[in-house]
């Protein structure tokens, strides 16, 4: 049971979980009218989204170490005073392309720094108060992305600018940040002293964390990029039919991780991601076997279902672990900052991976049709001869997959 002062401190944090994930949402959503604004190739915008991936990884060991030292909640309170800094900066550095890609890494640096704060002191909520909450909290951030996307495409589609909508979300933002300022646990209940001289130890439990974080960022990240592709390149999905995936994805994660915290109390959070690792795996096989639109909405809807927790089990399990059994090498706050920095490797390297075995597939394959098809999956089988064809070769039409995508319509 929280006492009254959890409840405040649960109250600030799930405030700045939602501001985090609004902001990337409605970044996100407009990054079609920020390329055109700039004038600017694919490979120059990915330049430039690269620019904030860097700055992310840049700020994570820094944000650790200054959590440990001063707290976590001051932290999280000038980082979104930060983060609302950088990123109105960025939302008018049009006049440049190396303008825009410094704000750019800036607002990821900023982002950063608010993301290890919050999930520090979520730890400690969760290390006082012996409850589970940080999958409930990561729900939140999902809640919040989707937030910010749908009020980035009404932006876009009544033809406001990016600098304005940014200007009314930061100043939003701004408010929830002095609203909630006093609500957070005093920064001295996280305050991780280690002796000067110490070198900083990584335990080979954190860095296995990563690397399970790792792998469910990597499926999230080619789940979101690769999902409207499939249906609508190799099925003859609508545009409207080739966004259903994400949004089912988008929509399990937020249920999973909602329900993630019940889960883990009860059965064990081990289980709980043992479990969902083979749920979001099956689902994922039998989605593609299936072979039709219908199969990736189901492997997406299974593939959000099963990674939803994972990361958010994974954050509390690192913090919980450093905070008890290696207190005297490394603080919660870090511990939370090398998971992060390894799983989030994953959303940069996993959409460009598929790619490219998709590319390297299609290559292989030569002309055949159906073969190509199978390789823009980036799943499977690259052997022509082990390969079922996707269009039947003896003179039928392939309707059923017409009609499959027009049902769903």
């Amino acid at each position: 049971m929280l006492t009254e002062v959890q409840r405040r401190a649960r109250t600030a944090v799930t405030a700045t979980f939602i501001t985090n994930g609004l902001v990337v949402g409605a970044f996100v959503a407009r990054i079609p009218d920020i390329k055109a604004a700039l004038e600017i190739s694919n490979s120059t915008l990915s330049l430039c989204l690269l620019a904030s991936a860097l700055g992310v990884f840049a700020a994570l060991p820094v944000a650790g170490k200054i959590c440990a030292k001063y707290g976590s909640s001051p932290i999280a309170f000038y980082g979104s005073l930060a983060m609302v800094l950088a990123w109105t900066l960025q939302s008018f550095a049009f006049f440049s392309v190396w303008a825009f890609a410094i704000t750019a890494f800036l607002a990821g640096y900023t982002l950063a720094t608010q993301d290890v704060a919050m999930n520090s002191h979520a730890v400690t909520l969760e290390h006082q108060s012996s409850l589970r909450l940080m999958s409930v909290f990561h729900g939140m951030f999902s809640l919040g992305g989707l937030s910010g996307g749908i009020i980035g495409g009404v932006c876009s589609q009544i033809g406001l600018s990016y600098s304005l909508q940014t200007l009314i979300i930061c100043a939003g933002i701004t408010i929830v940040a002095f609203a909630v300022q006093n609500l957070w646990l005093p920064g001295s209940v996280d305050i991780h002293e280690i002796e000067p001289g110490t070198k900083m130890h990584r335990p080979a439990i954190i860095w296995l964390f990563g690397i399970f974080g790792l792998c469910s960022t990597i499926g999230e990240g080619a789940v979101g990029d690769w999902g409207g592709v499939l249906t609508r390149e190799t099925y003859g999905a609508s545009p409207f039919v080739s966004a259903i995936p994400y949004v089912v994805f988008s929509a399990t994660m937020i249920i999973g991780r909602f329900s993630g915290d019940f889960l883990a109390t009860k059965f064990g959070a081990a289980k709980v991601l043992a479990s969902g690792g083979l749920i979001a795996s099956i689902g994922m096989t039998t989605g593609l076997i299936m072979d039709s639109t219908a199969g990736t909405i189901f492997g997406w809807f299974w593939m959000g279902t099963g990674l939803s927790v994972a990361i958010p089990l994974l954050f509390s399990a690192a913090g919980s672990i450093a905070s008890t059994r290696f207190s005297d090498q490394m603080a919660p706050a870090q511990a939370v900052a090398m998971v992060s920095g390894i799983s989030y490797f994953g959303f940069i390297v996993g959409p460009p991976f598929i790619g490219f075995i998709s590319d390297a597939t299609t290559l292989r394959t030569g002309r055949n049709p159906g073969v190509a098809n199978c390789g823009a999956r980036g799943h499977g089988s690259t052997d022509a001869r082990t390969r079922m064809p996707d269009r039947p070769h003896d003179g039928r039409s392939a309707q059923p997959r017409s009609r499959s995508a027009a049902w769903l319509c």
